[in-house]
């Protein structure tokens, strides 16, 4: 990644070493070398109420992250000793124990490079997600203000739906896999030669493939 460049999709995860609550890892290679994916995600401040309703949220969807081998780590430009007071007065009075690490951005270099950091909206980081595939691609980034709590059943989905693009070699219709067009069927990459019109065609006519026309043809997940 360029110095002063913000990150996007399809580039590496920038090369960084950051001190969390889990001891100094290396980014991307932690997860990398461990084959798996990994969700960073930002938040304004620990001892804040949406930032608590968000980590709760995601610790209770961890197991659903892990079985799509993908793992979270959070974080703010908060100190590791508040990281470590937050988790344990979350423990404490909402009886959920946070088992991913935190990163302690205190200095705000990483928020910063990663357009974390808003000048409009104040010193602190916003709700940024960061989608990495095991091979320390940047998949997927989105922003919320912190004003407003991140929906985190989306967060599952885009993983998945990546994973299953990936795998499969097809697109995921909006809200895959409950679309309103083709329900929780996915879309067949548009043709790109009068051949592959052809062939999309027969394949329609054989019951193979489903579609509404040559660009817009969809299946059944195998």
């Amino acid at each position: 990644m360029c110095e002063g460049k913000m990150p996007v999709i399809g580039e590496k995860f920038p090369e960084v070493e950051v001190k969390t609550t889990h001891g100094t890892i290396k980014l991307p290679d932690y997860y990398v070398e461990k084959g798996k994916w990994f969700v960073l995600f930002s938040h304004p401040a620990d001892f804040t109420p949406v930032c608590t309703t968000e980590f709760v949220g995601f610790q209770k969807r961890y197991d659903e992250f892990r079985k799509l081998n993908t793992e979270l780590i959070g974080l703010s430009i908060d100190q590791v000793f508040s990281h470590l007071k937050w988790t344990e007065w979350i423990k404490e009075k909402l009886n959920v124990e946070i088992e991913f690490p935190i990163i302690a951005d205190d200095r705000g270099k990483l928020a910063e490079k990663l357009g974390m950091i808003s000048p409009y909206k104040g010193d602190n980081t916003v709700r940024a997600v960061f989608i990495v595939d095991n091979k320390g691609i940047i998949r997927a980034i989105i922003y919320y203000p912190q004003e407003v709590g991140r929906n985190l059943d989306e967060i599952v989905r885009l993983v998945k739906a990546l994973q299953v693009s990936d795998e499969k070699g097809v697109a995921m219709p909006a809200n895959w896999p409950e679309n309103d067009i083709i329900g929780d069927k996915v879309i067949i990459p548009p043709a790109s030669s009068l051949e592959e019109i052809k062939k999309r065609k027969e394949a329609c006519e054989k019951g193979e493939i489903e579609c509404l026309d040559w660009w817009f043809c969809y299946k059944k997940l195998d």
